[in-house]
């Protein structure tokens, strides 16, 4: 198939390539490699793709109208993975007008190419973060996701009722998956595991939130992986028992469905700290702080609609994935 990955230079995105190049997939890696983290970073990650003879990478912004008409029109792309977006919770309470330019202009970008081509199924990122302000564990696709308490959470449920909309209208099936705090070698440097690492390879002390007490659903990066190449070989189809009396959010009467893909298993925040000590063999000095706006003090993933749809199970412990991380650290930057 000819895939579309968006966010290719991207920690997901890359990841997510390496997959459909290894299974004989075409891969077109779209990216914009903007600086909201080190560009150094996302071009060595883009030189892990780039030999591969299947992949072509194309140098551009979602939210560029006239340049994304131009691409779907030319390449008639099979399938898309959108992971392009501005992500960063408490980013978004700074810069809000980037998360609307990418996250919501972005994506309509991205429905239109789809619409216009006729793609088979577009699977795109959401966030465990529409979640907002529920304190019902564990998170399910059931629940309504009508408080988000960040701008970015309230563009990733934008996302989701724009696709709606897309397969009601135009019969596009669309996949969402509400991603649970993804970590692994090649990460995010703005997330707490490659803040807390640096932090304590160079004797400075990290920043606890929560006063620690932060739980995350923290979720590997094969895992996450996994379920999106799964995902988006189910394509979308509509739920034959859906009930527009009695509506479940999570699924519909047109080809749409919104799925969890998390570990299913939430970590207290010394617990992860915890598990970087151990990998790293050094003790971290910390800073106490409460909760910071636009952060949720839990977050639990009830996966059995993806496991039911896809069969994907996660497989990787936290001690276990943040050892590999650590391990990819120490060699990447030589420490």
């Amino acid at each position: 198939m000819k895939i579309l990955v968006t966010g290719a230079a991207g920690f997901i995105g890359m990841h997510t390539s390496l997959r459909l190049l290894a299974r004989g997939d075409e891969v077109v890696g779209l990216d914009n490699l903007n600086d909201y983290y080190d560009p150094t970073l996302k071009e060595a990650r883009l030189a892990r793709l780039t030999p591969h003879a299947a992949f072509r990478f194309v140098k551009m912004d979602v939210a560029d109208r006239a340049g994304m008409e131009a691409l779907f029109a030319a390449e008639k792309f099979d399938r898309v993975i959108h992971l392009a977006a501005q992500a960063g919770v408490r980013y978004s309470l700074q810069n809000p007008h980037a998360y609307i330019d990418s996250n919501v202009v972005g994506f309509m970008n991205i429905l239109e190419g789809c619409r216009h081509s006729k793609v088979q199924h577009l699977v795109y990122a959401s966030s465990s973060s529409v979640y907002g302000g529920n304190t019902k564990m564990p998170f399910s696709e059931a629940d309504s996701v009508d408080h988000p308490v960040s701008i970015y959470a309230a563009t990733k449920k934008a996302n989701e009722l724009m696709a709606h909309t897309y397969s009601h209208l135009y019969g596009l099936p669309t996949t969402g998956l509400r991603f649970f705090t993804v970590y692994g070698p090649w990460g995010r440097p703005d997330m707490a595991l490659f803040l807390f690492t640096k932090a304590i390879l160079e004797g400075r002390p990290i920043d606890v939130f929560n006063h620690g007490r932060m739980k995350r659903d923290f979720t590997y990066i094969d895992d996450i992986v996994e379920g999106v190449i799964r995902t988006l070989d189910h394509v979308a189809a509509p739920d034959p028992a859906f009930d527009a009396l009695q509506p479940n959010p999570g699924t519909s009467d047109a080809p749409y469905r919104v799925f969890n893909i998390g570990n299913h298993d939430p970590v207290e925040l010394m617990g992860f700290v915890g598990a970087i000590e151990d990998a790293l063999g050094m003790t971290a000095e910390k800073h106490i702080l409460p909760l910071q706006d636009g952060d949720v003090p839990a977050t639990y993933a009830d996966t059995a609609a993806l496991n039911a749809w896809t069969g994907f199970a996660p497989a990787t412990s936290v001690r276990d994935g943040v050892g590999r991380f650590v391990a990819w650290y120490r060699e990447y930057y030589k420490v």
